[in-house]
């Protein structure tokens, strides 16, 4: 013990000296030292970093704890291109802090999305940031196992028989919104689809999954409160997820009142006995007890449906702004859909649900919009166990995030020639559309949610993959098919597709800029 303490004291009297000595300083000097210690220990660090075979190659920054936080932030596909030109496929960066590992391409959709639950979480990743805007209790909020009871309590009201009886609520939920919002009454006029979208996603997707005493609770106020959620996922509020900002207290403020919404009729609902088989609700209060015997409160069930409207929220509201405003620039592609829909319809107005599947162009609009703008250009997983990258020496520590972007594979000529055309036509021949879809594999797995594909080494996963693979992937074709099919009856329509707002987490087009201008077809 006396050789310890002795240790200790003369590491006292060394920091005492070294603050007696600091002290002695001007002014000047001591914030030039402080300023300038962060950036030396960076460089440093970086330099010790790059001389170890067992990593994985940094990309280089100047700035301490911001790294290439800005360059990431400001355009993502980019800085992924020019670090894998420099680096190869995977490489790690430093944001605000975190050191994030990303793999690109097929192989790391497998590396990442296939990883064994004891050595990532997405838990652990996204917690922070998604349980504000969802909820305590559900989706990254609790064990993984409760979060694959959740998703298979959900896809109760995603089945095909659920769908039949969906496109006529969605096809009449839009023609109402035709008629009785202003933007529509005239026979030509200009709109923006970052106003219109949400609003209709929000609308359709409440009438079919929540039934129609709770979409009748609903006004385009809630379509903006939902629009306050979406901007509780930035890149800020992954580092903070709780500040003193006017955005933060909207995203709180819009939480508490949708989530009060729902919880006044599972209250009614509970008080009156009256719970049948309507919609999700009725389903949700009756079977959500998980595996352990447990049931789900009534505020979790309250939260769970925020996370299931969010989820039709990212990827409807904005795939169907991109095709519209990429149909705005293609009338010859506009046409061709119009006469599909005709050659199928014949001179009925009303969309059935086998008429969509009987549309391969409409289909393959969707799918080609969701190639070039997949909702979630980045996926992240905490790593919780040291990682080994494959065919390599090199580990990823415990504490780093590794990060996967299908959107950056999905956009890249390497699996998609000429992949900033939007061209529909691509997928006429699905097998040779990008090496392969993922899609049409058969090897599946169950886990605990019902089978889905296994394979994630397609170029192509706009749904993500593995056990956290979106469940909503039908009833989001569903939605956007009677949707684009009902615009095209309605409507020809000319615009100019924007370039792509990576200021949030969501893929959207520049607010400013996403206007079609539109004019009733004749009939």
């Amino acid at each position: 013990m006396g050789a310890i303490e002795t240790l200790i004291e003369e590491v006292q009297t060394l920091g005492t000296q070294a603050l007696e000595n600091f002290l002695a300083l001007s002014l000047i000097q001591q914030i030039l030292l402080v300023v300038f210690f962060p950036f030396l220990y960076s460089l440093v660090w970086q330099a010790v970093y790059a001389l170890r075979n067992d990593r994985v190659p940094m990309v280089h920054y100047w700035i301490p704890w911001v790294g290439s936080a800005v360059v990431y932030g400001m355009q993502p596909y980019e800085f992924f291109a020019q670090c894998q030109k420099k680096h190869g496929d995977c490489f790690s960066f430093l944001m605000l802090g975190k050191v994030m590992t990303v793999y690109l391409g097929p192989k790391g959709h497998e590396f990442v999305l296939n990883a064994k639950l004891s050595d990532v979480s997405a838990e652990e990743a996204y917690t922070h940031l998604t349980t504000p805007v969802f909820g305590k209790g559900v989706i990254y909020d609790c064990p993984n196992w409760k979060l694959m009871d959740q998703k298979k309590f959900a896809k109760v009201a995603l089945t095909k028989e659920k769908f039949i009886g969906y496109v006529p609520l969605i096809r009449g939920e839009i023609m109402n919104y035709f008629k009785t919002e202003p933007q529509f009454k005239e026979s030509k006029g200009t709109v923006n689809v970052l106003k219109t979208q949400p609003e209709i996603t929000i609308f359709t997707a409440s009438r079919s999954l929540l039934g129609k005493e709770l979409r009748d609770k609903l006004n385009t106020g809630f379509a903006d409160l939902y629009g306050d959620l979406d901007r509780g996922f930035t890149p800020i509020n992954f580092i903070f997820p709780n500040l003193p900002l006017p955005s933060y207290k909207k995203r709180d403020y819009a939480h508490e009142t949708i989530a009060t919404t729902y919880l006044d009729l599972i209250n009614k609902r509970r008080q009156q006995n009256d719970i049948q088989d309507r919609d999700l609700i009725d389903t949700l209060m009756k079977t959500s007890t998980y595996k352990d015997g447990t049931k789900m409160t009534d505020r979790e069930i309250a939260n769970l449906l925020i996370g299931v409207l969010m989820g039709g929220q990212h990827t409807s509201a904005s795939t169907s702004s991109w095709f519209l405003l990429h149909l705005g620039e293609r009338p010859d592609l506009q046409e061709e859909l119009y006469q599909e829909i005709k050659s199928v319809l014949g001179d009925r107005k009303e969309v059935s649900y086998d008429d969509l599947q009987n549309l391969p162009l409409m289909n393959n609009t969707i799918r080609e919009t969701l190639r070039m703008h997949m909702p979630l250009h980045s996926i992240f997983r905490r790593v919780v166990n040291p990682l080994a990258v494959p065919n390599s020496k090199q580990i990823i520590p415990v504490g780093h995030y590794v990060l996967v972007s299908p959107g950056f594979t999905m956009t890249n000529e390497a699996y998609f020639p000429n992949a900033d055309h939007f061209e529909p036509h691509r997928w006429d021949n699905l097998a040779g559309a990008g090496g392969g879809f993922a899609g049409k594999e058969d090897n599946t797995v169950d886990y605990g949610f019902g089978k889905i594909t296994k394979g994630v080494s397609s170029p192509y996963l706009p749904f993500g993959g593995g056990r956290h693979r979106c469940i909503g992937e039908q009833f989001a074709y569903v939605q956007l098919g009677t949707l684009l099919v009902t615009f095209v009856q309605n409507f020809k329509w000319t615009s100019k597709a924007p370039p792509i707002d990576f200021q949030s987490m969501i893929t959207l087009p520049i607010q400013k800029d996403a206007i079609i201008h539109y004019e009733k077809r004749e009939n």
